[in-house]
């Protein structure tokens, strides 16, 4: 019989903060949106607590870095047929890759005292 979810979706195991866990499948063509959306729109009983107000401020996390709405599971080259395990966070805000601004704080944040001009006045 196999596994018990066809071999060209993705099962997606999603994990909450709280450490919750619901496995969700999904297709190659489907975005990061559209699973916040969908998990949105089919929360699930079991993490009732953890509602959010709008399925907007879902975010998903693969590998250590947040997914952006527009980018597809395909996209990422997730094995079909297989699960794949992503974090689902709550966060208003994501810093946008093509916003000068973001980059900058976030440079100078990580990167900490590595310009030229490093004295204390």
């Amino acid at each position: 019989m196999g596994s018990r979810f066809p071999t060209d979706k993705i099962n997606l195991r999603l994990i909450l903060v709280t450490g919750k866990t619901k496995e969700f499948i999904f297709s190659p063509n489907d975005s990061a949106a559209d699973i916040a959306q969908y998990v949105f729109d089919n929360w699930p009983q079991e993490w009732a607590e953890e509602g959010v107000s709008k399925a907007e401020i879902l975010r998903l996390i693969y590998q250590g870095r947040f997914l952006h709405g527009n980018v597809t599971l395909g996209a990422l080259q997730l094995p079909l047929g297989r699960t794949t395990v992503m974090h689902l966070v709550p966060r208003e805000n994501l810093p946008e890759p093509n916003s000068q601004d973001q980059r900058q704080k976030s440079k100078e944040r990580s990167s900490g005292c590595c310009s030229a001009s490093c004295s204390i006045l």
